[in-house]
């Protein structure tokens, strides 16, 4: 009867250290999007990858041009030619042609590849920080807002990453603040 006891006592003790270790977990939320979009280096690479872009699709510009410069110079001089420039000619405008066609994917690919050189420090530096925030506030789970469809009430941790980062937030825009108010430019009636 006492070791039933003993027994009774000993797992009445381990299930209040578990509830007692379970009502300890805290846990936050952060928009992963909306911090890097934050960072002031995210707008610096944005705008390096969109004048890589542009530097892209100017290629590929320049390469349509040169097709279409050699295919109208092709066209007038085909006559005076001998059948073997003429065959030169051809392949050479066929493999100008296929390089213009497979630019596009070429494009995409470089361009993929310039995003990752770009963002992944950016990424890197933000998962880090969220880290060390979760660390010095006790935090035992930050979830990703984006990626969680259903989970427990928590904290919202943005606000304490961007702390953390000095990353001031810009004050709201007001709807119309632009605008003149309605009776600014009107003339007053005569009394």
């Amino acid at each position: 009867m006492k070791k039933l006891i003993a027994v009774v006592v000993f797992c009445i003790s381990i299930l209040g250290l578990t509830g007692t270790a379970f009502s300890q977990t805290k846990i936050g939320y952060i928009n992963t999007e909306e911090l890097i979009g934050a960072m002031p280096e995210a707008e610096k690479a944005t705008t390096q990858l969109q004048e890589y872009q542009t530097a892209l699709q100017q290629q590929g510009n320049d390469y349509q041009t040169e097709f279409y410069e050699k295919d109208s110079l092709f066209a007038k001089d085909s006559a005076k030619l001998s059948p073997a420039a003429k065959e030169l000619r051809r392949t050479a405008m066929i493999e100008l042609y296929q390089k213009l066609n497979g630019w596009r994917e070429v494009m995409q690919q470089k361009l993929q590849e310039k995003q990752q050189e770009l963002l992944v420090p950016i990424r890197n530096k933000a998962l880090e920080t969220i880290k060390v925030v979760a660390k010095e506030n006790a935090y035992s789970y930050v979830l990703d807002q984006n990626s969680v469809i259903v989970g427990p009430p928590g904290d919202d941790v943005l606000a304490l990453v961007k702390k953390k980062l000095n990353i001031k937030d810009a004050p709201p825009k007001v709807p119309g603040a632009a605008r003149v108010p309605s009776g600014a430019g009107a003339a007053k009636p005569k009394q």
